[in-house]
């Protein structure tokens, strides 16, 4: 495999534009630094011109390149389709209009699934996480899905014979299975509707639905229903006998199983919705009633692959598992069939057996062995490979490879961004002052002098970085800045040990793990040690404020979006809020945090807004009005706090917003207000 060959003599200008390539070139071999290159603006980071997707058919014959771009100032989504013989002029090219392109794929070699986005006022208020309002104008995100002809031409709008859903329903673009084996249809979500004498009154209301829909005509036929709170079904050959239910506040799934045949649904497992998934759907199983999916089992420390038998609810032992390694999916090639499991060490580790794996291995050194290599689409004969790389210096880029011919096709970039005026990231061992080991990712400008430092805390809690793309970490780096990602104690993907290293350690050792990282990127790159921020959303937004208030020696300047500030609030929120059986998510939340009823004086020490008066640092708050996962009133009661301790702190509401999920014209003014903030402070 050591004579992998790139592709030489392609027209890239005409197959790249509107893509931009240099990004792409440089993925091609080890990425160099030029001297004296200059950092991108924070702008160019939220920039238009970008590949949203790329897609190979099921026969690895046809590649379609789906993309957004302004053209005269109005947004343009568009999809080209090439020829995998010949790769240098699209056969077609369709211009979809002024849509935010969301998804791709392909329902059979002639047909093309695309995803859209409209963006759609009202007069009356919608909550939306995809939407911004001004004012009282409301606007929120219709999503839709399009089946294209690229042969013949033309495209229909599936769920077209349901006037009612296209009518009233925002989201008709959620697909459950693709039926490899049934070209003509796939199976695909929408609510039934909400009626009053058997007229509908409300497709966005009412019990969820799964239909199969024809690809050539766009009708659909209802074959299931759900509740009003099911979002999916998970299939065995095209059979539903997995249905998940979400908690009204979006915070837990229910998970129920039935086998093939039966109209009985058992419950099967419950999980939190942010942490690192105790079970994990993966595919179908090479016998009846049989899937495989991503578990742990009780008195194990990670999640394995395994197989599940529907019939009896029983698990067989792990097919493949890693120590310190929780399974992050399952790799399936286009029929579904599964090839392997994915990991996250530091970057992307496949345990995939065979001629792949092997392909996987010498790929990741073609690639440098400093990027994620996905196999995005892996063709029914696996001689075809759609890879998706990215890296600290990559946004994103797609290539095709043959793996007969050993060949590697370079097909386009997220973004137009150059890897040598973008940053690399380092991996470093943090020694704690307990004794344990942690992981940790330090950033620096182009420069590479020292300089002031921002410590980027990821939230959950247990969820985890790693050695990939970050715009935000790039945007810091690019002012001059050193960025650090701590992998604290009670962060996810390192085995339930670890996360429950974390557990009632709140404002305690996950904290000073930060500091203990804090002191080490200092002492090893030389850093300002008077110039240090801490920020971070959600849980890091709680770090962020309690960093601020156990080291006003250290941090000058805090900011938390979508935090956790006082935690026996938060607690009476969860507990008052929680209508799980037996208080599923308030026992979550009072094991990881600590219990108000026999702990009250630890809780209250370990929650900023109780401590407001020792932050001497200025803050600034951001928050969702529609967070329903860490309600806005955390951010009011820590702003109070500060204003009534004399402390220097400002706020930002995101208007019709949920938990931390900005649009990208938003996401950009508040960087913006984030940048100049810590200018001001590092001044």
């Amino acid at each position: 495999m050591s004579d992998i060959k790139p592709s030489s003599g392609l027209d890239r200008r005409r197959l790249l534009a509107g893509v931009g390539t240099a990004g792409l070139m440089v993925a091609l071999a080890p990425a160099v630094q030029a001297q004296g290159a200059t950092p991108y603006s924070l702008a160019e980071f939220f920039q238009y011109d970008r590949l949203i997707s790329v897609a190979l058919s099921p026969s690895g014959e046809k590649i379609a390149l789906l993309k957004e771009t302004r053209e005269n100032g109005v947004r343009l989504a568009m999809v080209d389709v090439f020829s995998v013989s010949n790769l240098s002029q699209p056969t077609s090219r369709s211009r979809l209009g002024d849509f935010i392109a969301d998804q791709m794929d392909w329902a059979n070699d002639e047909r093309l699934l695309i995803g859209l986005i409209q963006i759609v006022s009202r007069d009356a208020r919608v909550r939306s996480d995809r939407s911004t309002i001004t004012d009282e104008l409301i606007t929120h995100a219709s999503r839709r899905m399009i089946s294209l002809d690229t042969v013949n031409g033309g495209a229909v709008v599936l769920f077209e014979n349901q006037p009612g859903a296209m009518a009233y329903s925002i989201d008709l673009g959620r697909v459950v299975d693709l039926l490899p084996n049934d070209p003509d249809h796939i199976l695909m979500i929408s609510r039934d509707g909400a009626r009053q004498g058997g007229i509908l009154i409300s497709a966005s209301a009412g019990a969820v639905a799964l239909y199969r829909v024809n690809v050539n005509t766009g009708d659909a036929e209802r074959i299931e229903s759900g509740t009003d709170q099911t979002i999916g079904w998970r299939t065995h050959n095209g059979t539903p006998v997995i249905r998940v239910d979400i908690s009204p506040r979006g915070t837990y799934e229910t998970l129920y199983a039935r086998t093939e045949g039966s109209s009985d649904w058992r419950l099967l497992t419950r999980r939190r919705i942010t942490e690192t998934p105790e079970f994990e759907f993966i595919t179908t199983g090479s016998r009846p009633n049989v899937i495989l999916v991503a578990a742990r089992r009780e008195g194990e420390d990670t999640s394995s692959v395994r197989e599940l038998d529907l019939t009896s609810m029983s698990y067989g032992p792990p097919l493949t598992s890693r120590p310190n390694r929780d399974v992050a999916y399952g790799v399936l090639d286009d029929t579904g069939r599964y090839l392997g499991a994915a990991y996250f060490g530091d970057r992307l580790e496949y345990d995939i057996q065979g001629g792949l794996g092997a392909q996987h291995r010498a790929l990741n050194g073609y690639f440098g062995g400093n990027s994620n290599v996905v196999f995005w689409d892996v063709s029914r004969d696996h001689n075809r490979l759609l890879l998706r790389v990215n890296g600290a210096q990559d946004p994103g880029s797609w290539y095709l490879y043959d793996v007969a011919a050993r060949h590697v096709e370079a097909l386009g970039a997220r973004l137009p961004l150059e890897a040598a005026r973008l940053s690399p990231t380092e991996a470093v061992d943090v020694s704690t002052r307990d004794g344990r080991s942690i992981r940790a990712y330090l950033t620096g400008p182009l420069h590479g002098r020292p300089g002031p430092l921002v410590v980027l805390v990821h939230g959950g809690p247990e969820l985890r970085d790693t050695l990939g793309w970050d715009r935000q970490v790039q945007a810091l780096v690019a002012r001059g800045w050193w960025v650090l990602q701590p992998n604290f104690r009670g962060s996810g993907g390192y085995g339930q040990a670890f996360a429950q290293a974390g557990w009632g350690q709140w404002g305690n050792a996950m904290q000073t793990d930060i500091e203990d990282a804090v002191a080490h990127a200092i002492r090893l790159k030389g850093l300002d040690s008077g110039r240090v921020a801490i920020i971070g959303g959600s849980y890091g937004g709680y770090a962020a404020l309690m960093g601020a208030v156990l080291r006003p020696d250290l941090y000058k300047a805090a900011i938390g979006w979508a935090g956790v500030y006082d935690l026996s609030v938060f607690l009476e929120y969860e507990r008052t809020s929680d209508d799980t059986p037996d208080d599923f998510i308030y026992g979550v939340w009072r094991n990881r945090i600590g219990d108000p009823s026999t702990q009250p004086a630890t809780v209250e020490a370990a929650s900023p807004s109780r401590r407001a008066s020792e932050i001497q640092c200025p803050v600034l708050l951001v928050h969702g009005e529609y967070d329903e996962i860490v309600p806005k009133s955390q951010s009011e009661i820590m702003r109070r706090a500060l204003q009534s301790a004399g402390k220097s702190v400002d706020f930002i509401e995101v208007r019709n917003a949920g938990h931390g999920s900005w649009v990208d014209e938003v996401d950009l003014e508040l960087w913006r207000r984030y940048i100049d903030f810590l200018a001001r402070a590092f001044a």
